[in-house]
């Protein structure tokens, strides 16, 4: 029965964020109401707060054991964007025994072994599948205790959460003797308007939100970290691509060359880290721009990002709030540890984010430290949650699977490893090759 679905919506504390997911829990209670059911539970990640790490779900299986345990049957897992239709839903769960052991949700699978997953089943990387978050997922109760149990006596290693659905999954799979992703094709990503939907319990609005006008070009000041060693290659490209829709730009280097032009910040160049650097423009944001520039993105020499796109994005959070923005990674999330914005894909920060940062006075340990996660450590410190968006990509489109990128308006990739950098940018993220009806992305994109 529905009481024995525990619902636990991927939630974040950022205003923007735990309003949609408010939203989500309201309509999953109409819904039950209006069937007559006895209401479900419907949990909010950032609402449990005892663990930093919540997100990352693992940590949570030892409270879901002993809380829900003894009554319910499963724990299903959606985002805030996720729009279910319970009753098929509650169809569709039926179908499984609930006494067994079932790890449940749409599949997707690696078409190469990439480093996102630290080249996991490199001889052949589709036969292990991991499920789309957007879909929503489900574990049967049986599994949660299983894996509580398993918790309790192999804490989960304090090292980096990187792509969470496949982590899980491996975690789950246990080197084969624990279960496998059982896919469902009732969990679907199509859009909650396509044609395709009468089958789905799940759908997902895959649009790139926008909460009013976009924010003009000149509230978004850009930074780009560069060296002199790669002006001459990683500085035309980000010329040819997207450099024309910022109107606020300045390259940070180690050499002031006149031809970009570059600023050196008087931090010497570091070969990994780069966090002196970062604090330096930090501080400059503050100091030398004008006070009326609500955002600050921070972005690598071989980051490919929208401008318009991200414009749009940001026209849904409050710079008056400490937004700091990007895709999200954890580090030691098993034992306290933090969670940061990964720098490769972008580090979108609001004024006040920085202001809050640099009167802390939280400062890099050492000039080569990693700059995103000594970010991460500050403001863990100073209890201000970072914001994940699954539109800023650490990695290329190639690493990534056909099928999660089809759901998406992606904000940037990063890197120019074997790629042609300039296709990949007019290919996926070019303002002209805007692949959308009335705000809907239609079809999937040329893979490269």
């Amino acid at each position: 029965e529905l009481k024995g679905i525990v619902f636990v919506i991927q939630s974040q504390s950022n205003s923007f964020h735990s309003k949609r997911a408010e939203d989500l829990k309201r309509d999953i209670l109409k819904q039950a109401a209006d069937l007559g059911k006895e209401l479900p539970t419907v949990l909010l990640i950032h609402q449990i707060d005892r663990h930093e790490g919540a997100w990352t779900i693992l940590p949570l299986m030892r409270d879901f054991s002993v809380t829900y345990g003894g009554n319910s049957s499963w724990i299903f897992f959606c985002e805030e964007d996720t729009r279910i239709q319970v009753l098929k839903l509650l169809e569709t769960l039926r179908r499984f025994d609930k006494s067994k052991e079932w790890f449940l949700g749409k599949a997707l699978y690696d078409e190469e072994s990439t480093i996102i997953h630290h080249y996991a089943f490199a001889e052949n990387p589709t036969v292990f599948k991991f499920p789309d978050f957007a879909a929503g997922w489900a574990l049967s109760i049986p599994l949660v205790n299983k894996l509580a149990t398993k918790l309790k006596s192999e804490p989960l290693k304090s090292d980096f959460t990187i792509d969470l659905k496949h982590e899980i999954a491996l975690y789950i799979w246990q080197k084969g003797e624990g279960p496998h992703l059982t896919p469902v094709p009732e969990f679907c990503t199509d859009d909650v308007n396509s044609y395709k939907v009468d089958h789905c319990a799940t759908t997902f609005s895959n649009f790139l939100p926008l909460c009013g006008e976009p924010v003009n070009k000149e509230d978004v000041f850009v930074a780009v970290k560069t060296c002199r060693k790669f002006h001459g290659d990683r500085i035309p490209v980000v010329k040819q691509t997207w450099e024309r829709e910022a109107a606020l730009i300045e390259y940070y280097s180690d050499y002031a060359d006149v031809s970009i032009p570059t600023i050196d910040l008087g931090v010497p160049n570091t070969d990994r880290g780069h966090c002196g650097k970062t604090f330096g423009i930090l501080e400059r944001f503050l100091n030398h721009t004008s006070p009326r520039t609500p955002w600050l993105v921070v972005v690598d020499d071989d980051t490919l990002i929208s401008i318009f796109r991200l414009r749009k994005l940001l026209s849904c959070y409050d710079p008056n709030e400490p937004v700091f923005l990007g895709e999200r990674y954890g580090y030691g999330l098993g034992t306290g540890g933090y969670s940061y914005i990964t720098g490769g894909g972008g580090m979108v920060f609001s004024r006040t984010a920085v202001q809050k940062l640099l009167a802390s006075k939280c400062r890099c340990y050492s000039m080569d430290a990693p700059d995103d996660m000594v970010l991460g450590m500050c403001f863990s410190g100073l209890g201000i949650p970072i914001t994940h968006s699954p539109l800023f990509h650490q990695a290329r489109p190639m690493d990534y699977p056909k099928d999660y990128l089809s759901h998406q308006i992606p904000v940037s990739f990063h890197k120019h490893w074997n790629i042609d950098p300039v296709k990949v940018y007019f290919t996926w993220l070019a303002p002209n090759t805007e692949e959308s009806h009335n705000g809907k992305k239609v079809g999937y994109r040329e893979d490269l």
